[in-house]
């Protein structure tokens, strides 16, 4: 069963709107976007409108970076080398890369290690960390996007007498390990959501202010700059919010990936038919799977080498291979997806089941996140996903709006042999025979916290306006509230009274082409992923995302179509669409 979308109108506070309108000469809708995202005085509306690097925070405000940088700079004195144990992801990989490149070129001579998913899961296992030391027998071990509920690995590292730096910002375990440095910005009160990318530039910038400060030879003419077509591809893939200086790293790294001559991302945009302008669609849905596609499957080494590549022959003969490891990945994962969801409804009570739980011996660990992403989609209940991986089963889930899936996870953690993760996004490993009982206890914790209508599916909607009030200077105004992504998110639009001026035309059997009208304007609209839905009759509001299409050179609005329901007999939008009508429950 799908459930009944919400539509829910905002409703800015007209005075706020008409002060951000009036003194940064903004259209009305344009400010009411501003306001809705919470961005209400001029101050903060001229930083968001404007993000500029020189508005970035001191590095050495984050709680530890002061002992990270004092102890790396330590290593450089003594020519000690180190090892960046990262993780198999964009983000993992992406701050791995970045580190490499500054440590080489500032002095410092360090090696990698990334885990393999399979053979020996995900963070600082103790079987990675051994393995590790065995390759790389060091006295200083930097754990990038993971470490920080590494309680007994860290312990055995300090035992061995080596030195540990943890650069991670996901849940912190209570005590927290005993790091000589621990940099996560959940330490640090009102510091921005980083992830690991975002914190590896953090600490590049801390090295590269210190170095300055001591006059040290390179440093003064070091730029951070060309790093961040990196932060971008991690910032976004990893899906923390790009507000604050992540809007101003990710507004500066599009910019950057557009121009990157880094013989990997030119490779990369070339198997992966990416062009310009590049935005956080193309670098969530292009290139940021295809890096990471080997580290789903097995190890993540072919994403870094693609990362650090210095010749085009060698970027192109890795890219090819991460493309192919990308469609075997997606054939992987659709296999799962059919049976997880062709499963899970036969049996799906909404009634009952608040959380959704499904595992299998045979489904693939590296693919279960998409999986329970997809399955999340399906029937909006936080979702987890399991997959074997001998006598212990690993899995990955997505949560909704309300229901903290870490901290959740964290109640369970006495059925649970790992877990970890954030509100939306949280990862475990469990004995299958425990599965059921986790079942029971999650689904009581969301039975508590979320109501029924949370249940259903929020559709968010800016304004509700009629068809001819939107044309492509509609759209180059909101565009300036780019990028768009978590905590940005896409304006959408509710456009009131639509009927189809000619009939709706199917697209490979999965894709719906209308053209809506509403009397005066008409307008190519695409429903892209409409599946087996049946296209709108009669007259009817609809939610859009306005767009520029472009075909031969022309420049024309095309309407992306998100959600439909019958128009309520008026085509005045102040009549039709009152927030009051879509913020109850749907019955």
């Amino acid at each position: 069963m799908t459930p009944v979308n919400r539509w829910i109108v905002a409703s800015p506070d007209p005075v706020a709107v008409g002060t951000l309108q009036r003194e940064l000469k903004l259209s009305p809708l344009a400010a009411s976007c501003l306001v809705n995202r919470g961005i209400i005085s001029l101050a903060a509306a001229s930083v968001f409108l404007e993000p500029r690097l020189k508005s970035l925070g001191d590095p050495f405000a984050l709680l530890d970076m002061d002992r990270a940088v004092d102890r790396l700079f330590e290593a450089r004195t003594r020519n000690e080398s180190l090892v960046i144990f990262g993780d198999y992801d964009v983000d993992g990989v992406t701050s791995t890369a970045l580190l490499t490149e500054v440590f080489a070129a500032l002095g410092w001579t360090s090696f990698q290690y990334l885990p393999h998913r399979r053979d020996e899961g995900y963070g600082l296992s103790q079987a990675a960390v051994e393995n590790c030391l065995a390759r790389y027998p060091v006295s200083l071990f930097l754990a990038v996007d993971c470490g920080s509920t590494a309680i007994t690995q860290v312990d055995w590292l300090n035992a061995s007498e080596v030195d540990v730096l943890v650069l991670d910002h996901h849940q912190i375990s209570d005590p927290p390990p005993k790091a000589l440095a621990l940099v996560n910005p959940q330490r640090s009160p009102g510091a921005d959501a980083f992830c690991s990318v975002g914190l590896a530039f953090k600490l590049a910038h801390a090295l590269v202010k210190r170095g300055r400060h001591l006059g040290l030879v390179g440093f003064d003419t070091f730029n951070l700059k060309p790093l961040l077509d990196l932060v971008a591809l991690g910032t976004v893939a990893d899906l923390v919010p790009l507000t604050g200086e992540n809007r101003v790293l990710v507004h500066a790294g599009l910019e950057r990936l557009e121009i990157s001559p880094r013989p990997g991302l030119v490779a990369l945009k070339e198997v992966s038919r990416t062009r310009s302008p590049i935005g956080v669609h193309e670098v969530g849905f292009q290139l940021g799977p295809r890096l990471n596609a080997s580290g789903r499957l097995e190890t993540a080494e072919d994403s870094l080498r693609l990362l650090l590549s210095t010749h085009l022959t060698d970027a192109r003969r890795l890219a090819d291979t991460l493309n192919a490891q990308n469609r075997e990945r997606q054939e992987v994962e659709k296999r799962i997806s059919i049976e997880a969801i062709a499963r899970i409804r036969a049996g799906f009570d909404p009634e009952r089941d608040f959380v959704i739980i499904e595992g299998d011996a045979s489904w693939h660990i590296g693919v279960v996140g998409i999986v329970a992403s997809r399955v999340l989609r399906e029937f909006n209940r936080p979702t987890l996903i399991l997959g074997g991986d001998g006598p212990i089963w690993r899995g990955s889930g997505r949560s909704v709006p309300g229901f903290d899936l870490a901290a959740a996870l964290k109640d369970c953690s006495g059925l649970l042999n790992k877990h970890g993760g954030h509100a939306m996004a949280a990862g475990l490993s469990i004995e299958p025979e425990r599965v059921i009982e986790l079942r029971a206890r999650l689904n009581a914790l969301a039975r508590e916290q979320l109501t029924g209508s949370q249940l259903n599916p929020e559709v968010r909607v800016d304004a509700a306006l009629l068809l001819r009030e939107i044309d492509l200077s509609t759209v180059a105004d909101l565009r300036r509230l780019k990028p768009f992504g978590m905590g940005n998110p896409l304006i959408q639009l509710a456009v009131i009274g639509v009927t189809h001026e000619r009939p709706p035309q199917r697209l490979k059997e999965v894709h719906w082409k209308f053209w809506l009208t509403d009397g005066l304007a008409v307008v190519e609209t695409i429903w892209w992923g409409a599946g087996d839905r049946v296209a709108p009759e009669g007259r009817f509001d609809a939610v859009v995302v306005p767009e520029v299409g472009n075909f031969g050179g022309r420049r024309f609005l095309q309407l992306r179509f998100l959600d439909w329901r019958p128009n309520r007999g008026s085509n005045q939008a102040s009549e039709s669409l009152k927030p009051k009508d879509f913020t109850e429950a749907v019955k």
